[in-house]
């Protein structure tokens, strides 16, 4: 018995393919998703700016060194987007339930590895040699994330079945939800209101970690009632595929590897800039912070650009990826544009929120700072777009390698190593250091530009070729390096076939 398509609840069914309105229906919840995201992330700050400066001041540093430690897995597992795409363009529902079942599975064993950093999280921020009253605040904020490591991973996982297929609407609904969870919950939490106690810092964590929990039972919820209609019976599909795994591996690795060090060389810029004091390194924190307002809703469009290159590729339809991605560029750049407008010209509107009830005398001080670093936000911004649209688009096409190579050279060796020669052979600069910063997201961009329009991507594939659907002729699509046959969903002779995943 053959599978059947895709349900007909598929949002981008009924655009045409390769359009606005399909970019539109995809990306516009998973540009609100991000948004909603960010808005929780800025939630945070200004609750812990308005707790105390110290607070605010050691969010940064160890909310970004458990990003390093959650990088790698999270970057592998987030890879499953570009599975779920093109197994859903090869109209192969059976894999994509499997493939999510694979990246359940990793996103369980990572999270228990990731609570082992825990354990020596105040030797780890003492060793950074921030303030005593900044890295006792940084060892407790990185010691409870650490521990909702599993809390973090999972939804990720759950996500990419409804976002990989197009339902992104599905995920704006969760992930809004959440926010409204973690946003009562910090307030509650950090100063102690309703029968909570004040727990400050450690109160804006466990928050996060609640509300990543409330995630997961949501997906679940929704998961448990896939299993029970249409073709992708994801309650049946449960096992071990070792195939599946290891092709996860083979392309989400790198994608992984370059998040890892992404957000590594971030996290060596923060410490660097943290050696000079608090207010600083505050500083600092509220103008990323109020960088994700931008970078988050783009990173949806990213999102969105990456399921429609994917199903374009799986389809064997690669030309239409192209103009996608253009279109996704379009978007993305403008969203930039606007923000980098606000950044400049309304900064003083921006931090209403971060000094309305700040309780240090030198919160003045620190907003002009962060004005200062708005406009260097806003010259990187467009190029930030650069970056996100056509990197993702590369690598849900299969090319991770140079996306995790290109990344690498361009954070350590534009933005880390640059910024500390600077500060050991002229002076600590908190200019300088964003002068880095801003040199390092222009190049990446032009980086993945390049890329792009060489159209290597388009041959790629992280399926194998006779799984893609036959509904479209297979343009010039190949698999990368030749993908061996007996991968999962194919096999060298349909007689002899006793994988479970492929349709007879």
């Amino acid at each position: 018995m053959s599978l059947k398509s895709p349900p007909s609840d598929d949002r981008t069914a009924r655009w045409p393919a390769g359009s606005y309105r399909e970019l539109l229906a995809v990306a516009l919840p998973m540009v609100l998703s991000a948004s909603t995201q960010s808005m929780m992330h800025v939630v945070d700050r200004v609750y812990l700016t308005w707790y105390s400066k110290e607070s605010v001041a050691a969010a940064l540093p160890a909310g970004i060194l458990f990003w390093s430690c959650l990088s790698l897995p999270f970057g592998v597992i987030s890879y499953l987007n570009a599975f779920v795409a093109q197994y859903e363009g090869a109209k192969k529902p059976d894999c994509v339930s499997a493939s999510v079942w694979q990246g359940i599975y990793f996103a369980m064993f990572s999270g228990l590895l990731i609570m082992l950093p825990a354990i020596w999280s105040e030797q780890i921020f003492q060793a950074v040699g921030h303030a005593p009253a900044v890295w006792h605040q940084e060892a407790t904020y990185f010691r409870w994330l650490c521990f909702g490591g599993l809390s973090a991973l999972l939804p990720a996982a759950l996500s990419c079945f409804f976002s990989g297929r197009g339902q992104t609407m599905v995920v704006l609904a969760v992930n809004a939800s959440s926010v409204l969870v973690n946003a009562g919950l910090d307030w509650a939490m950090i100063f102690g209101r309703g029968p909570f106690p004040e727990m400050g810092i450690a109160g804006a964590a466990i928050a996060t970690n609640l509300a990543n929990v409330y995630a997961i039972v949501c997906y679940a919820i929704l998961l448990t009632r896939e299993s029970f209609r249409g073709p992708y019976q994801f309650g049946r599909h449960y096992r071990f595929e070792w195939r599946l795994m290891r092709d996860l591996f083979r392309f989400g690795g790198p994608s992984g590897v370059q998040m890892f060090l992404d957000v590594a060389g971030f996290t060596a810029f923060i410490m660097i800039i943290g050696w000079i004091g608090p207010n600083e390194l505050a500083a600092t924190n509220i103008a990323f912070n109020l960088n994700t307002l931008a970078f988050t809703p783009v990173i949806g469009v990213g999102i969105a650009v990456s399921t429609l290159v994917g199903q374009r590729i799986g389809e064997g339809r690669p030309e239409l990826a192209a103009i996608s991605t253009w279109k996704g560029f379009v978007f993305g750049g403008g969203i930039m544009l606007f923000c980098g407008i606000i950044y400049v010209l309304f900064p003083q509107i921006l931090l209403i929120p971060y000094s309305l009830y700040a309780k240090d005398e030198d919160f003045e001080g620190t907003k002009q700072v962060v004005i200062v670093l708005l406009r260097f936000v806003a010259l990187y911004s467009f190029f930030d777009a650069m970056a996100i649209i056509f990197g993702s688009a590369v690598r849900a096409a299969g090319d991770t390698v140079f996306s995790m190579f290109a990344t690498c050279a361009c954070a350590w060796g534009l933005l880390v190593i640059p910024t500390y020669l600077t500060w050991r052979w002229y002076e600590p600069s908190l200019f300088w250091s964003w002068i880095w910063c801003s040199v390092y997201v222009i190049v990446l961009g032009f980086l993945f530009l390049t890329r792009f329009l060489s159209g290597r991507w388009m041959t790629m594939s992280i399926i194998e070729p006779d799984l893609v659907s036959p509904e479209f002729p297979p343009s010039n699509l190949h698999s990368v390096e030749s993908l061996p046959t007996n991968t999962v969903g194919a096999s060298n002779s349909p007689e002899t076939d006793t994988n479970p995943y492929r349709s007879p």
